[in-house]
């Protein structure tokens, strides 16, 4: 059998998680490397038969023989010089792709390691499941690098049309606008050709990761932090995938007082640099005007402005509606939600719609299927696809897809 590397503790086999699949697709190697033998050999135990362990980056190089490999650099590597030596071989064969493991992740940890070109860190212990899909992802990079030749980090990315933004914006609290986003979201990534990022805009209380059930490991902070060298593939890094409809997703800071870092700039930098390679940018926006949300207003091509089925939601829409008028924001760009649109509440839809003056595009009805998918972390369309409420987000989703196949068609 033709052997990708040989090592320690393993007979070279390519790692089964890893391979890139039959029909002479190239196989997939992993190699553990770290200069404790204890803890190399924990983790190629952990990724299991056929994973190569190495105590350095020479040893391993030795042993490269231009097949794709999956380098899995241990705690030793938040060493300075270790990482300048990984850095280097990473630099000079493309055929091999690198994650971190840390016993401690930090921002200044995380920023070091992307930028010397790993693809991922994860905090030890590293759950085995979360282990084998960061391995794939990086194996799966490694397979299509070749034929990407205009990609960003091998996901068919990067061919110089921007993605569309689309802000999720309400002037009153629990108007339903997070459960909005996060579910067009999912419809959007599973119809869509491109990425589909959805981003937590509400730096103080996001909880669209707690709606879709995800742990992050990075969020918009991270980003932030390292604003002065953010690109593409730096950034693409740092977003979680939701794994049912491959939705990305950049999360709100976990604590509040993170929020105070992020500024109107900042945010616009992120979402401009996610358009650069994601076929839609869906943006969550907390429940109030501020310098964030009037500069992300600026960028946006779509702002949904969401209305819920009583007196003071439509008080303050109205008044939000005045507000954007005043500061010059184009009509055209505004499309109006109403949520609980079927609510019995003895206010008509017609009604509502001469009062703001501004017809409705999107009618959500009620339905106890909602907050049944939230308590559970699952988007509704999803948890029940053949739902009132979900076939009331496929049509909100309708009017952003064909925008997007004219672009493809031309």
């Amino acid at each position: 059998m033709n052997r990708p590397f040989s090592g320690e503790s393993g007979d070279g086999l390519p790692h089964p998680g890893a391979a890139a699949g039959g029909g002479g697709a190239p196989r997939i190697g992993v190699a553990v490397v770290d200069a404790d033998q204890a803890t190399r050999s924990r983790l190629a135990m952990q990724l299991g038969n056929g994973t190569v362990a190495f105590g350095s980056i020479g040893e391993l190089a030795a042993s490269l023989t231009g097949a794709p490999v999956v380098a899995v650099l241990g705690p030793s590597f938040v060493d300075t010089a270790e990482l300048t030596t990984a850095e280097q071989l990473l630099a000079a064969r493309r055929e091999v792709g690198a994650i971190m493991v840390t016993d401690e992740l930090s921002t200044e940890v995380l920023q070091r390691a992307l930028r010397a070109g790993v693809k991922d860190v994860l905090q030890a212990p590293v759950d085995s499941t979360q282990f084998d899909a960061a391995v794939q992802r990086v194996a799966n990079a490694l397979v299509a690098a070749p034929v990407a030749t205009t990609s960003i980090g091998g996901d068919g990315l990067g061919d110089g049309e921007l993605g569309r933004v689309i802000m999720v914006f309400s002037t009153k609290g629990g108007s339903g606008k997070s459960v909005i986003a996060s579910n067009l979201s999912v419809l959007l990534a599973q119809r869509s050709e491109k990425p589909v990022v959805l981003v937590d805009a509400d730096l103080q209380f996001g909880d669209v990761a707690v709606m879709l059930k995800l742990s992050p490991q990075h969020t918009i902070v991270d980003a932030v932090s390292a604003l002065d060298r953010l690109d593409a593939q730096f950034l693409r890094q740092l977003l979680t995938e939701h794994e049912p409809e491959k939705l990305l997703v950049l999360p709100a800071p976990l604590e509040p007082a993170f929020a105070d870092q992020i500024g109107a700039s900042e945010m616009v930098r992120i979402v401009e640099t996610l358009r650069t390679f994601a076929g839609f940018v869906v943006i969550d926006t907390p429940a109030y005007f501020n310098d964030v949300v009037l500069g992300l207003i600026e960028v946006s091509d779509d702002v949904l402005l969401v209305a819920g089925m009583d007196i003071p939601n439509i008080k303050n829409v109205k008044i939000g509606l005045q507000t954007l008028r005043l500061l010059n924001t184009p009509m055209e760009k505004l499309r109006l939600i109403l949520n609980r649109a079927n609510s019995k509440v003895r206010l008509d839809v017609a009604e509502v719609e001469r009062t703001l003056g501004v017809q409705a595009d999107s009618l959500i009805p009620s339905d106890i299927v909602v907050p049944q998918s939230v308590n559970r972390g699952e988007p509704v369309v999803s948890a029940a696809p053949k739902s009132s409420v979900t076939k009331a987000f496929e049509q909100l989703a309708d009017l952003f897809l064909p925008i997007q196949a004219k672009k493809r068609r031309r």
